[in-house]
């Protein structure tokens, strides 16, 4: 572009915009109306780009751009006139999204050549809500995917979020089937709407939620750091209930350094407003600083979880908004 046609666009980029989030469902369906997108196994980013900077933000407002330089770096390497765009940042193991295998990045300011190669990441964008002056909010979503696909070239770390537009419920089965986390059905003709609501919903494969962290089990024989963690989520009255405990999908690294965190956190009290384990030994009370996500099978019929499985820390998500997500 231009110097002169640079300086024609306007400089009115929000400096944040608040996350669209989707609502968990049951219902599978196909519709005219909807589109379906793969749902992505990462962390959520909104990027900020203009001719000055590019910053790239969490859906609790926080700077990651040194964490993911390759991903800023290419958006800048395009600059154009001022553009906000919405997206996930995900790491593969083979042809699926781990969130697992993101944790290696996460946190990591301005991380080391031998870090880039070995955790590559993507950046998939899914929504445009800022270009060359215009907020592109209040379009149809249908709309705001074409400019977004011609907003950008998707090369390097950046990717296109591809979307069917039928055959929802035969998708999302062949989603299962090839181990996707799911789909997101989004209404075509809907605007951008900060926050949650049921203009995308969120069709998934296998339960997983975050949990806020509570507290921990003494080790047992050979294992070091902790032997469980002990999980919650808030209601609405704003206590913390008690959900279960995970023990398994730790590695030895991640044992050490989050009971190091933990540890650091202790309390002489249980944080839980609603329920504790029972006969356990060797509880360790932590301040619910900390939020984790989890895979499970199901929730039991007295609100615990049913083969938990840890996946990772979520530093993206403040512990007071975790709550139980109940499918309508």
């Amino acid at each position: 572009m231009a110097d002169n046609e640079r300086r024609r666009c306007p400089a009115a980029m929000p400096s944040w915009a608040e996350p669209q989030l989707a609502t968990l469902t049951r219902d599978r369906f196909s519709s005219p109306g909807w589109i379906f997108e793969r749902k992505l196994d990462g962390e959520r980013c909104l990027a900020f780009v203009s001719q000055a900077s590019t910053r790239l933000m969490s859906r609790n407002r926080r700077d990651i751009t040194a964490t993911f330089p390759e991903i800023a770096q290419a958006l800048a390497a395009q600059r154009r006139c001022d553009l906000v765009v919405d997206g996930e940042i995900v790491a593969f193991e083979g042809a699926q999204t781990r969130f697992g295998r993101l944790q290696r990045r996460l946190g990591v300011a301005s991380p080391a050549p031998e870090l880039l190669t070995a955790v590559p990441v993507y950046y998939y964008l899914f929504d445009l809500l800022y270009a060359d002056g215009r907020d592109t909010r209040s379009l149809p979503l249908a709309e705001r995917k074409q400019l977004l696909a011609g907003a950008l070239a998707f090369t390097g770390p950046l990717r296109f979020t591809e979307q069917r537009e039928r055959d929802g419920e035969a998708y999302w089965q062949q989603a299962c089937q090839d181990g996707w986390e799911g789909l997101i059905a989004k209404r075509a003709d809907a605007p951008y709407r900060g926050g949650r609501s049921r203009d995308w919903l969120k069709f998934k494969c296998e339960s997983s939620q975050e949990f806020v962290i509570g507290g921990y089990t003494d080790p047992q024989r050979s294992r070091v750091g902790f032997g469980a963690l002990l999980l919650g989520y808030y209601a609405h009255d704003g206590s913390l209930v008690y959900a279960g405990k995970v023990g398994t999908g730790f590695g030895q690294q991640t044992l050490r350094s989050l009971h190091a965190t933990l540890a650091g956190l202790e309390q002489d009290h249980s944080p839980f407003g609603r329920g504790r384990p029972s006969g356990e030994r060797g509880l360790h009370w932590v301040r619910p600083r900390v939020v984790g996500q989890v895979a499970f099978t199901e929730w039991t019929a007295d609100g615990q979880l049913r083969h938990p499985s840890f996946q990772g820390l979520r530093d993206d998500k403040d512990p007071r908004d975790v709550v139980r997500e109940m499918p309508s």
